[in-house]
């Protein structure tokens, strides 16, 4: 049984890494593999503060030397994606023996999975690590990707720009794909990656968008239990 999780930079690196969060997470995390054997986690890591300062600091600095061309996407993906390897790196670092191999950077090119843990990272330009985790979940044969960000369930609008938005408990793909549209740029903000949507659709995967802070929400969306948040597809 594996499960897939995809652990938005926010919640690691808020400004800074969390320890507190790390602390109970993989307190959690090892509680719940220990009770079975069988049970296999891939972890993949967005690239929080470290992604958000350095891409502003990249336009900023071409808007202070007057380069013309102005900020590459290409480029600000590239840094975005060096966020996440460092996020990643610490996730597995904290796990110790539980995830022996390296940090997975390229999911069409990992063909094993060895310990319960495999942890991964942003791989190239073009859309954010979401799409890594839809990959891995094919790749592995998992039904569902888990999107821990800093929301706790997605809204029919942005609930900070829209006071009518309302939570949904499920929305179906055609629905939700409305909602985000088809384009990626660097650091853009959905519930879920627009690329990703779009395979993740096609996969007929479902994914749960769910709060990261939230522990025992995370458990027991873990342990097929109820939980608060949002269905996709499925």
């Amino acid at each position: 049984m594996t499960k897939v999780l995809s652990v938005g930079g926010s919640i690691i690196a808020p400004d800074k890494p969390d320890v507190d969060f790390l602390s109970q997470f993989v307190d959690m995390i090892r509680s719940w593999l220990k009770e079975d054997s069988q049970r296999r986690l891939i972890l993949v890591a967005g690239g929080g503060a470290p992604a958000r300062i350095y891409q502003q600091s990249y336009a900023k600095t071409l808007d202070n030397t007057k380069q013309k061309e102005g900020a590459d996407a290409g480029q600000a993906d590239w840094i975005g994606i060096m966020a996440t390897r460092l996020n990643a790196q610490l996730v597995k670092a904290v796990f110790g023996p539980l995830c022996p191999q390296d940090v997975v950077t390229d999911p069409t090119a990992v063909n094993e999975f060895n310990g319960q843990i495999l942890v991964a990272a942003g791989w190239k330009p073009g859309f954010s690590t979401d799409n890594d985790a839809v990959l891995l979940a094919e790749k592995f044969n998992a039904d569902t990707v888990v999107n821990l960000s800093n929301i706790e369930k997605v809204y029919t609008y942005d609930p900070r720009k829209n006071p009518d938005a309302k939570p949904l408990d499920n929305i179906s793909w055609a629905d939700f794909r409305k909602m985000v549209g088809n384009d990626w740029e660097p650091g853009k903000n959905t519930p879920f990656d627009p690329i990703a949507s779009k395979k993740a659709e096609q996969l007929n995967l479902t994914v749960i968008c769910a709060s990261g802070k939230n522990i025992p929400n995370i458990r027991a969306i873990l342990d097929g239990g109820q939980f608060i948040g949002t269905k996709i597809g499925g």
